[in-house]
């Protein structure tokens, strides 16, 4: 699977993603757009960021902009049976987005001779970013950081493709499907990672009954 086809996979999965969510909540047309834009290629510009890659490199995607618009109005345009569909197959498609933008990401890294530790974060923003300001321009709090595994599998790419342990094409594709597996696994078995709350919790003992107050 050479590089082109991680980004069409990862744009395709991520742009369908944040235009539901768009619909979701109630936005128009162009919050559709807005959003769908912002989820596709949210993560990819926090990278460029990273890897000190000049921002107006973005600019030079025609193809994948055109991919994303036409996406985005396919589900548009699509009845209200079909889109619900996406609360069946959102998830996987959301792995999908996660697996190839993740490893996508890891590879700019290495390609640039970037060290393990870049790679790692490189294939995080790329695989997650844009799923975070989607949430935001949402009004949603990001899940990543609060109820699921998500980042995790996003850090094991970036550590598979860092350490030359995925460099050809079949190997790619083995760690395309097996990031794809995991995220589906983790979500389906409830998987998460410790999580401390600093706030008061009212136990059953410090709720005395009504009758003993009066």
């Amino acid at each position: 699977m050479s590089w082109e086809w991680f980004n069409i996979i990862g744009t395709v999965a991520f742009v369908i993603s944040g235009a539901v969510i768009a619909m979701e909540e109630e936005y128009d047309l162009l919050g559709v757009i807005v959003l769908g834009m912002a989820t596709a290629f949210g993560g990819g510009i926090l990278r460029n960021i990273l890897l000190g890659i000049p921002l107006t490199a973005f600019w030079n995607q025609g193809t994948l902009f055109t991919i994303a618009l036409v996406s985005m109005f396919i589900v548009f345009v699509l009845p209200h049976k079909y889109i619900g569909y996406w609360n069946r197959w959102g998830l996987f498609f959301d792995a999908v987005g996660l697996s190839a933008f993740a490893i996508q990401g890891a590879m700019y890294a290495t390609q640039m001779n970037y060290p393990l530790s870049a790679t790692i974060v490189a294939a995080v923003l790329t695989g997650i970013g844009g799923g975070i300001i989607r949430d935001v321009l949402a009004g949603r709090k990001p899940l990543v950081f609060k109820e699921e595994i998500y980042a995790v599998w996003a850090m094991v790419a970036g550590v598979a493709v860092g350490l030359k342990w995925a460099t050809s094409i079949p190997e790619l594709y083995a760690l395309f499907i097996a990031i794809i597996v995991c995220r589906m696994v983790s979500v389906y078995r409830g998987w998460k990672l410790p999580r401390r709350s600093l706030r008061p919790s009212t136990t059953p003992s410090s709720i005395r009954p009504l009758n003993n107050r009066l």
